[in-house]
C-alpha cells in the first residue's frame, strides 16, 4: 500500500483518508472513497470541523479527484466523527446521503429538539442511576448557560435514502452490501465488499467496520438513548450477536474507521466475545453486594483509573455499566433491587 499524506490506497478502486477529530484521543477517521462507475462514494465523512474539511478536500485532490465529484455518501452511523462533514459533501457535490433508519430517526429527533432536551434528559438518567451532586452542576450549569448551541452534532445533515440489511447499495459497478450491526448505536451497519481481495487474501471480500470491529480497541456500548422510548432495549446482547454475524462472513481483510486495515477478523470477533464474557463475570462479583450503575462504574476497569476519567467520559462509562447490567438482567445472572432508590442492582 503507497502512503501520500494522510491518503493510503488500500488496492482495487478503495482509498483511505485519515481525517482529524479535535481534541480526541481516537485522532483521526478514516474515510474511505470507493471508485465506482458514476463517481467516488465516500463511506463515513468525518468530524464537522474546519480543519477536518481541509483535510479531506486535500485527501480527495490527492486521489486526483475533488468533493464536487462525489457522487454518494454512505454512513456507518450518526456519530458526528462519522456524520459530521456529510452535510457540507452534499452541498458541495449534490451526492446522495444513506444511513440506516433506525439512526436516521436519531438524526430527525436531535434536530428537532430543543437545544436543552439532551442534557436534561442525561441529568435525570444519571440521577437516576446514583450519580453524585458534583457530577450534574456542571450539566446543570451548561443547561442555564445558553452553551449549548456550540456542541457539535445539533444540526447533522438529514440522510435521503436508507440502508436496507441484506441488500446491496446502488454503487454502480461494485458489490457492496450493507450488514445491519446494531450494539455501538442501533442503526450502526458494517458494509460487505463483495468482490475478490486485490492482493488474493484468502477470504471472502472486504469489510468496512465503522466502529463494529476494531483491531485494537473494543467500542463503547452504552444505551441507545431515546427520552421518549420506553422499551428496555439490550444494547450489549445486540453487539455480542452482531459481532458473530460479522465473523461468519469470513471476510479476508477489514477496513475500520479507526486505527488501521487488519485481516483475521473471526479471530479479533473471538478476543471481542472473550473480552465480554469476561467483563459480564468480572462484574458479577462485585454485584455481590448491591451497587447503583454509578458505583459500578467507579468499581469497574477502565483504561486509566476513576479519579482520572474526565467529566463527559464519566457519563459515557455510566452508560456501559448500565448496558453490561441489562445484559445481565436479560441472562437471569443480576436483578434490580426492589424499591431501591436510586436503582440498585445486585448478583441473583
Amino acid at each position: 500500500m503507497t502512503q501520500v499524506t494522510q491518503v493510503t490506497d488500500h488496492g482495487g478502486g478503495v482509498h483511505s483518508i485519515k481525517v482529524p477529530i479535535p481534541d480526541n484521543p481516537l485522532g483521526h477517521t478514516l474515510v474511505h472513497l470507493v471508485d465506482t462507475d458514476r463517481g467516488p462514494v465516500l463511506i463515513d465523512t468525518g468530524w464537522d470541523d474546519p480543519a477536518s474539511w481541509d483535510t479531506l478536500v486535500a485527501g480527495l485532490t490527492a486521489l486526483s479527484t475533488a468533493v464536487t465529484d462525489v457522487h454518494g455518501v454512505v454512513i456507518t452511523h450518526h456519530h458526528p466523527d462519522h456524520h459530521g462533514l456529510s452535510g457540507q459533501v452534499r452541498e458541495a457535490s449534490g451526492a446522495w446521503i444513506a444511513m440506516h433508519e433506525a439512526d436516521a430517526a436519531i438524526v430527525r429527533r436531535t434536530r428537532e429538539a430543543a437545544p436543552g432536551t439532551w442534557l436534561d434528559y442525561l441529568a435525570r438518567k444519571l440521577a437516576a442511576v446514583g450519580a453524585p451532586d458534583d457530577h450534574l452542576a456542571p450539566l446543570l450549569a451548561a443547561r442555564s448557560s445558553g452553551r449549548l448551541r456550540t456542541l457539535p452534532g445539533l444540526r447533522p445533515a438529514l440522510p435521503d435514502r436508507e440502508i436496507v440489511p441484506g441488500e446491496l447499495l446502488p454503487l454502480a459497478g461494485r458489490r457492496l452490501r450493507a450488514v445491519w450491526t446494531p450494539g455501538h448505536t442501533p442503526g450502526h451497519v458494517c458494509l460487505h465488499l463483495e468482490e475478490r481481495h486485490p492482493a488474493n487474501l484468502p477470504g471472502h471480500g472486504r469489510l468496512f467496520s465503522g466502529d463494529h470491529l476494531l483491531p485494537g480497541i473494543s467500542p463503547h456500548i452504552g444505551l441507545y438513548e431515546d427520552p421518549d422510548d420506553t422499551a428496555v432495549t439490550d444494547p450489549l446482547g445486540d453487539y455480542l450477536a452482531s459481532l458473530e454475524r460479522v465473523g461468519r462472513l469470513g471476510v479476508a481483510e477489514v477496513l475500520p474507521a479507526h486505527q488501521h486495515a487488519f485481516t483475521d477478523a473471526g479471530g479479533r470477533v473471538r478476543e471481542l466475545l472473550d473480552h465480554h464474557e469476561e467483563r459480564l463475570t468480572g462484574l458479577l462479583a462485585l454485584l455481590a453486594t448491591p451497587l447503583t450503575p454509578w458505583q459500578l462504574a467507579e468499581r469497574m476497569e477502565w483504561n486509566r483509573p476513576w479519579e482520572q476519567i474526565p467529566h463527559g467520559s464519566r457519563s459515557i462509562a455510566v452508560s456501559e455499566a448500565e448496558s453490561h447490567l441489562r445484559r445481565l438482567v436479560k441472562l437471569g445472572r443480576a436483578e434490580a433491587v426492589p424499591g431501591a432508590d436510586p436503582v440498585t442492582y445486585i448478583a441473583v
